[in-house]
């Protein structure tokens, strides 16, 4: 059985670290895996391919240029560029080595010129057993990576809440109308990380005739574990005597991840707590006069992130829309209780009053007080306990590994009978 993985980063961004943690773990399993990338990475990994000689990296490039250029005309504003991605140049990857030597090709997160709706085209024609494991909901629309409150992709896409000037047969009817006539033939089984999302694939008119299976991303609970909070608090220069409030997102100017909700909700009661910040834009933290913050800016060493969440009393995640976030799970497994809006995955993952707290989506008013309540009940970090305790029995790397073993045996055994 030789399995490629195929993501466009490697251990970076949401998919590239559930792809990534995958890849490992398969290869400690005992599975012929090999990893596709193309984003530049020092990492010497037995069996990761690394597309950045010639000519791919310049193709590339020339690829991503052609999509951004084209989809300028389309452009809403600058805070939706990718917010929709056209796939509309990329790489064919069709007939490298590592493709036609798999016998299932397990595609993750290819967007911004790396594979374009052509180059799955060519995979599929290939007929090999296709793997889709899904981190957004783009390969069920016609280019939006999450579909706000929009419920067109269940019968057919137009009139795009994405694009300058939407109608009927605007890009996004175009991308819709790609993606059926490709998947039509295609030897597709589609992986959601969230049982949220499985249903909602079901119900797309793309993919509802595909098998569609929930396998949860995993995480190595051997390097996110708890530690003794003063250790990490004296390391980060943090403060022993306050309650720490951590927040942050890849970009906080997203306004998916909900900044506005969680300023709202700390400015409603006046704790004895001081704001832990990370990612890009974590500086409008501090614009806030109410309340000390420490901001650590963009974080790429995972050793560095897994010290703040060993730091924090609890995490805040307000996202309006998510998957199955890796910030959650990771801070669940260092024993540091999350509170969340009830939106996507999230739900599955922290358990009402149990490990964490579900505030009532968009309210920012139940958002502090579910802060408020982690910070009351959380004695002995009982809270903490249970969520370590929950991400150990159901999202360690065993235990995802196995499944998706599973599913590739299964596959193979389909295609030979």
């Amino acid at each position: 059985m030789k399995i490629l993985i195929i993501n466009k980063s490697y251990l970076s961004g949401g998919a590239g670290i559930a792809s990534g943690r995958l890849f490992k773990t398969l290869q400690q399993s005992g599975v012929d895996v090999d990893m596709m990338v193309f984003d530049p990475t020092q990492s010497r990994e037995t069996n990761l391919i690394r597309l950045t000689t010639s000519p791919y990296n310049l193709s590339w490039w020339f690829h991503f240029l052609v999509e951004r250029i084209y989809f300028l005309k389309f452009e809403k504003n600058k805070k939706l560029r990718f917010a929709f991605s056209p796939a509309f140049s990329g790489i064919d990857i069709s007939k490298h080595p590592a493709v036609l030597d798999a016998d299932i090709i397990h595609l993750h997160w290819f967007n911004q010129g790396f594979l374009s709706i052509q180059s799955l085209q060519k995979i599929f024609k290939l007929g090999k057993p296709v793997v889709f494991t899904l981190h957004d909901m783009w390969s069920f629309t016609g280019g939006c990576h999450y579909t706000a409150d929009c419920e067109q992709f269940k019968a057919q896409c137009g009139n795009c809440i994405y694009l300058k000037h939407p109608n009927e047969k605007d890009l996004s009817r175009v991308g819709f109308e790609q993606k059926q006539k490709i998947y039509s033939d295609a030897n597709l089984s589609i992986v959601t990380c969230s049982k949220w999302l499985g249903g909602i694939a079901s119900e797309s008119s793309l993919l509802k005739t595909k098998k569609v299976v929930a396998i949860p991303n995993s995480i190595d609970v051997e390097f996110y574990l708890p530690s003794e909070e003063k250790i990490t608090r004296k390391k980060l220069n943090l403060p022993f005597d306050k309650k720490l409030i951590l927040f942050g997102a890849a970009n906080l100017n997203d306004t998916r991840k909900g900044l506005s909700y969680f300023l709202e909700a700390i400015s409603m009661y006046n704790f004895d707590f001081e704001i832990v910040a990370f990612g890009k834009n974590s500086h409008l933290m501090k614009n806030q006069d109410k309340y000390n913050v420490h901001d650590f800016g963009l974080i790429s060493s995972p050793e560095k992130m897994k010290e703040l969440y060993q730091a924090a009393d609890l995490f805040v995640l307000p996202s309006l829309q998510d998957n199955l976030p890796n910030t959650v799970m990771e801070s669940m497994a260092c024993g540091t209780p999350v509170v969340a809006f009830k939106t996507g995955g999230i739900p599955e993952m922290v358990d009402h009053l149990q490990n964490g707290y579900i505030s009532e989506y968009k309210s920012a008013k139940d958002l502090a007080r579910g802060i408020e309540w982690v910070l009351k009940n959380n004695e002995n970090n009982v809270l903490g306990k249970a969520a370590r305790a929950k991400v150990v029995r159901e999202y360690s790397e065993e235990v995802v590994a196995q499944k998706y073993i599973q599913l590739y045996q299964s596959l193979l055994n389909e295609a030979q009978s």
